[in-house]
């Protein structure tokens, strides 16, 4: 009967250790996309373009085949010291326009201009298509300066993330922010994005392959990624919290008894005299 006992045992030990040294399914990412179908694939393919959005800071410049011509559209490439002779180069912030809360910027030359809602490549061809009753052939160049993200919680570089191009996707910025913890829900992240003032509110799972086909999958301007705690991470926050208050309660306790007894020491001691 003894022998039988040990051998259950060891077979319990046995399937806890091997199970423990699995992977936890709930950290495997997009799950079962090796058997999707080409139609499932077809349908996760998406063409993304940035709009533009009020204070978003746009950097734009104009070019032609003779620089001269297309001053006044540019700030000053150059300003010059006082003795006049030194040239030195102006900031490059003076390139840079800021799209007010009605979608406008106020453009050299062709005055205010409604932007907010254009790509960037709608914008260059409106402003190049302006700029052409002046100059034979612009072309115009725009970056958005400011398309920056933030993500919180259970990331291992949270904070603001600074994008270098307009395509910028949810695994792009996990992935620039150093991945998720091993704590963290992967099957839960919130998506916050401000759309024309209002705040709207999206939840991804990335162990499912269908996060590929959500709108949300592309980020724009000033989204907002929080990453919750899993599961196991808020159970241990709780006991930790309740550790912590016990084991304050107890010192307390223990103080307080402490100064009890010390002043009945004391008034005996007193009382003898």
């Amino acid at each position: 009967m003894r022998v039988k006992l040990v051998s259950v045992v060891g077979v319990v030990l046995l399937t806890l250790l091997l199970g423990s040294c699995g992977t936890p399914k709930d950290v495997i990412y997009f799950q079962g996309v090796d058997s999707l179908t080409p139609e499932q694939k077809e349908a996760m393919n998406q063409s993304y373009n940035t709009r533009i959005v009020p204070d978003d800071l746009l950097n734009i410049t104009v070019t032609a085949w003779d620089p001269s011509v297309v001053t006044p559209f540019n700030p000053p490439t150059y300003a010059y010291s006082q003795q006049g002779d030194q040239p030195v180069f102006a900031s490059q912030s003076l390139y840079n326009y800021l799209v007010d809360k009605d979608g406008m910027i106020n453009f050299p030359v062709l005055g205010m201009l409604h932007v907010a809602g254009m790509t960037k490549q709608e914008l260059s061809k409106m402003l190049e298509e302006k700029i052409s009753k002046y100059v034979k052939d612009p072309l115009v160049n725009i970056q958005i300066s400011n398309f920056k993200v933030t993500l919180m919680g259970e990331v291992n570089r949270p904070g603001s993330l600074t994008a270098r191009n307009d395509r910028l996707s949810i695994l792009d910025a996990i992935g620039q922010s150093g991945d998720l913890t091993i704590n963290a829900n992967r099957k839960n992240i919130l998506i916050i994005r401000d759309e024309n003032g209002q705040k709207e509110m999206a939840r991804l799972d990335l162990t499912d392959p269908a996060i590929f086909a959500s709108p949300y999958y592309y980020l724009r301007q000033n989204d907002v990624i929080y990453v919750e705690p899993n599961k196991a991470k808020k159970k241990n926050a709780r006991y930790s919290q309740a550790q912590q208050y016990n084991i304050t309660v107890f010192s307390s306790v223990i103080s307080a008894v402490s100064i009890i007894t010390s002043m009945v020491i004391t008034i005996i001691n007193t009382s003898k005299k």
